[in-house]
């Protein structure tokens, strides 16, 4: 995410969003009330409708409709706006958020602390960005985070191989029904593309003992 986000009042104007988008090099942002509390949202996209709606008299196409505008003919936020908007919280995993957006056809999600109030922006390219961590720091991650806190699981046990975020899993678990607990904990590691289970455990192989890989 980033922070601090950069917002709007409701009774900014047309130009001065073109300003700070043009300044900060953003494309969208939130619209939020006295409180810091979200109204809406505010994108290149939205700006653009205003400017297609102008009046051109050499254009063959025509304009794709009227936009809202205030008194004396102002364009602003709360005119642009489309709300109300599609937030999460700091603790939301990037796949959930990626599902999120996916579901809502947004491109970016307002992050509010728990009293509600707008402190930061995902984007598309914030949740890509995470598949650009280093294998190694994936694979430490994997050993050290999440093989090594799970009760019976000895890490020294477990092979680890990442290439391009894509997890090989290999070498053996105590019990049958820790080969999915493991799976899914490695496909939460930020950055992880796929896991392969070549995992077994000492009462048998886990699942049906055949090399699956799942997409995390």
């Amino acid at each position: 995410m980033t922070s601090p986000v950069v917002g709007v009042a409701p009774e900014t104007g047309f130009r001065e969003i073109v300003a700070l988008l043009a300044e900060y090099d953003i494309t969208g942002v939130p619209v939020v009330d006295t409180g810091g509390r979200p109204l809406g949202i505010v994108s290149e996209a939205d700006l653009l409708l205003t400017l297609a709606a102008q009046e051109d008299p050499g254009s063959l196409l025509p304009a794709p409709g009227l936009t809202r505008t205030g008194p004396g003919g102002a364009v602003t936020a709360a005119d642009l706006m489309t709300g109300p908007p599609v937030c999460t919280t700091p603790g939301t995993s990037v796949v959930a958020a990626a599902r999120l957006m996916a579901r809502h056809g947004v491109k970016r999600l307002p992050v509010l602390d728990e009293d509600g109030r707008v402190f930061a922006m995902v984007s598309r390219g914030d949740l890509l960005r995470v598949f650009l961590r280093e294998d190694r720091v994936i694979r430490r991650e994997i050993v050290e985070e999440v093989l090594g806190r799970i009760e019976g699981v000895s890490p020294a046990e477990v092979g680890v191989e990442v290439d391009q975020g894509r997890v090989v899993l290999s070498g053996t678990v105590p019990e049958p029904y820790l080969v999915p607990i493991v799976l899914n904990l490695c496909r939460s590691v930020d950055g992880v593309v796929s896991v392969t289970d070549r995992l077994a455990s000492l009462r048998g192989f886990g699942g049906t003992g055949a090399e699956v890989t799942t997409v995390g």
